[in-house]
């Protein structure tokens, strides 16, 4: 039988659209399913103390460890918070035991500023791109550790862009408040807003820490952690303030964040708001309920009732929806 050759040409063009179709649909529904859900912990490496900056479309995380015996600071990137790759050291003080990272972009210069602790000492760093190097500019407190720089720009009102810097005076572990100037540059002197006096910061060391702050209809949400970081009792609460600076009432539900069955010390982390703007908490887990340092990075969702109470629920190793990223 005769082959007629413009058929087949037809036919083997047919057959080839077909399947680059066919794979291209097959690979759409793998990332749409890849897309919508996710599992702790989201990074799988020793470290701990998360901070993540969002810039130009990327999610830029920093964190305690990894770095030659915690003299460095390295940064991880992504696209949709829940895959992250390994990036460069971006600070490397000359100083061991550091710890606690915060980046914080100034809208004004577009400058990157990295508050770290070294050696329980809070310091500033700067640098022209999330990516650093950044180079220190200055001590800013001895006896202190965990800074977190907070500006107060979101909306209109009393709103004015104006800098508060909360990090924890040592011994004690009180967080305090700090004004500032300008990134590098305080305004008077810290004040006490938080110190450990619930059961659950005092259960394992009597201890406040690694505070973070939002900001809610108005009103002024503290995300701090309490109990020992090296137990399987750390957990995460917040207290609320109609002004940055005070006076904060802690929530009656607190811890929001703490150990279940298999689920051991999450805590110290930061908020940040996905591409629909729904909050979204980064921290880390003990890998085990022993005392010890090892840890991991995870993420859980933030969530506001109607009245304006701040819940989230820690998870591990069990399919969650993920964040959104259109």
């Amino acid at each position: 039988m005769k082959t007629n050759p413009n058929r087949l040409d037809h036919c083997l063009v047919a057959a080839l659209l077909a399947a680059i179709v066919g794979l291209a649909l097959t690979c759409a529904v793998t990332t749409a399913d890849a897309a919508e859900t996710y599992r702790n912990p989201i990074i799988d490496a020793n470290l701990a103390d998360p901070a993540v900056v969002f810039h130009d479309g990327t999610y830029y995380l920093y964190a305690t460890g990894e770095v030659n015996g915690d003299n460095g600071c390295r940064v991880y990137t992504s696209k949709d918070l829940v895959q992250w790759e390994r990036g460069p050291v971006v600070f490397r003080p000359g100083q061991p035991h550091v710890w606690a990272p915060d980046v914080w972009r100034d809208p004004s210069s577009g400058r990157f500023y990295l508050y770290y602790t070294a050696n329980r000492t809070v310091g500033v760093a700067d640098a022209e791109g999330p990516l650093g190097p950044f180079a220190v500019r200055r001590k800013l407190f001895d006896k202190a550790i965990d800074a977190h720089l907070f500006c107060d720009d979101e909306s209109s009102g009393a709103d004015d862009g104006r800098l508060y810097l909360y990090f924890v005076q040592l011994p004690g572990f009180r967080i305090v408040v700090q004004p500032m100037a300008n990134p590098t540059k305080p305004v008077g002197d810290p004040s006490v807003i938080l110190r450990p006096e619930s059961d659950w910061e005092t259960r394992n060391g009597h201890v406040t820490e690694g505070p973070w702050m939002i900001k809610h209809d108005g009103r002024y949400c503290l995300l701090y952690s309490g109990s020992g970081a090296d137990t399987p009792d750390y957990a995460v609460g917040y207290a609320t303030a109609n002004s940055p600076l005070g006076p904060f009432t802690r929530a009656d539900h607190n811890p929001i964040l703490h150990r279940s069955e298999g689920l051991f010390g999450p805590g110290h982390g930061c908020a940040i708001r996905d591409r629909a703007g729904h909050w979204w908490f980064v921290y880390h887990q003990k890998r085990t309920d022993r005392r010890e340092w090892n840890r991991f990075i995870c993420l859980d969702p933030l969530r506001f009732d109607e009245a304006g109470r701040l819940h989230a629920q820690a998870t591990c190793d069990s399919p969650q929806p993920a964040p959104t990223v259109d």
